[in-house]
């Protein structure tokens, strides 16, 4: 069944951003009803709305066309989630003190959906006391908030009051939606590949994207848990919300590792770690010659066995990526490694292993093999999660 997200609009220069928003939340699925407070039709027109989500847009708590019913409790009924973006000072003001002076503020204190503020303003506006008192008295009911990014204001001032990134705002909205099945965990995920330097210039890696571990890591946020995530290069955006540690090679994600893996109840080493590094870095780049150049390489230690040597209370989830006798290794994996689960795919297998935004794999415990459908990566990091949130 289709959620209804009902979307309130305020009177800010970012509004217009609240038409990419409706529009790409319509194209993933959900039900859209638009509230505008009065202001806000001054700086975008209701008929932009209504042309992308073909119905009216709601701004008089009383609307004579539609036969003065009670349109704003039929659409707080109606809504899974609330989000006003861009929300002004002050609607933020109205709606943590309960005002309800027209349709927008009438509608939010009618609903007992969920509820999502993604604030838009000035600098000076968005720290004042006042303001962050009404932001601390919405958190206190339950209310979410999206922070405001920093940068340049329309204003002309620098500062933050930005409305939020979109993918950010829909981050946030899929962190409303979800149930929070694991609220309060502390989980910490490793991610993508590591590399090691040969010369200044170059260096040894592999394929990692980091997709898995970073869909781990969203996912693990929207159930409600504390995500550390310590991930090499990668080009992805850190999910909204989570710790953050940035690594390159082996030794600094073995060495962020042991700065926090007791904190954890869950561990998930998701990264493509390098088994191997030059035994002698370079000072200067290695030119090209007419020969073959040898480089002699050493082991790196290994994170996962560290984990499983070293592991009390945490549940520890390792991965195996094999291009043969997938089964048979993954197994040996779990067992040597002392992991309490192990996701084990075949990298020739179609719509598994690097770069891809699906993945089939098996589920391996210690006495136990199960195989899975083709899925997102999306899907999967919940499948793994409420797994390993399971008690033994």
């Amino acid at each position: 069944m289709k959620k209804t997200i009902l979307i309130g609009v305020c009177g800010s220069v970012a509004a217009y951003k609240s038409a990419q928003l409706v529009s790409d939340l319509l194209k993933l699925g959900y039900d859209i009803e638009v509230v505008m407070t009065k202001n806000a039709t001054k700086f975008i027109q209701p008929m932009t709305f209504e042309a992308l989500i073909k119905k009216p847009v709601y701004i008089d708590v009383v609307d004579k066309s539609e036969g003065y019913q009670i349109k704003h409790i039929e659409l707080a009924k109606k809504a899974d989630l609330f989000i006003v973006a861009p929300c002004s000072a002050n609607t933020l003001a109205k709606l943590a003190n309960g005002l309800c002076d027209d349709m927008l503020s009438t509608t939010f204190l009618a609903c007992t959906c969920k509820k999502l503020i993604a604030p838009a303003m000035n600098t000076a506006m968005y720290d004042n006391l006042a303001t962050q008192r009404n932001i601390e008295r919405c958190l206190s009911y339950g209310i979410t908030f999206v922070e405001p990014g920093n940068g340049l204001l329309a204003c002309g001032d620098v500062g933050r009051g930005k409305l939020a990134d979109m993918e950010d705002i829909k981050e946030m909205i899929d962190y409303c939606l979800e149930e929070k099945l694991l609220r309060n965990k502390k989980v910490l995920i490793t991610a993508g590949p590591t590399q090691e330097a040969i010369d200044p210039v170059r260096y040894i890696t592999n394929h990692s994207s980091g997709k898995m571990g970073y869909a781990l890591a969203k996912k693990a946020f929207q159930l409600g848990c504390d995500v550390t995530l310590i991930s090499g290069p990668v080009n992805l955006k850190v999910p909204y919300g989570i710790q953050h540690i940035s690594v390159v090679s082996a030794s600094e994600m073995l060495e962020a590792v042991k700065g926090c893996y007791l904190k954890q109840d869950i561990i998930i080493k998701a990264a493509a770690v390098g088994d191997y590094r030059a035994k002698t870095v370079a000072s200067n780049k290695i030119k090209k010659g007419n020969q073959d150049i040898f480089i002699e390489c050493q082991k790196n230690d290994d994170i996962l066995a560290f984990l499983g040597n070293h592991v009390t209370k945490q549940k520890l989830c390792g991965f195996a990526m094999e291009t043969e006798n997938l089964i048979e290794n993954a197994q040996k994996k779990c067992i040597t490694k002392n992991c309490d689960l192990l996701v084990a795919n075949d990298l020739t297998t179609s719509g598994a292993g690097f770069q891809v935004d699906t993945n089939k794999v098996f589920f391996i415990t210690k006495d136990n093999v199960q195989e899975l459908d083709l899925m997102t990566k999306d899907e999967l990091s919940k499948e793994i999660l409420l797994t390993l949130s399971k008690e033994n």
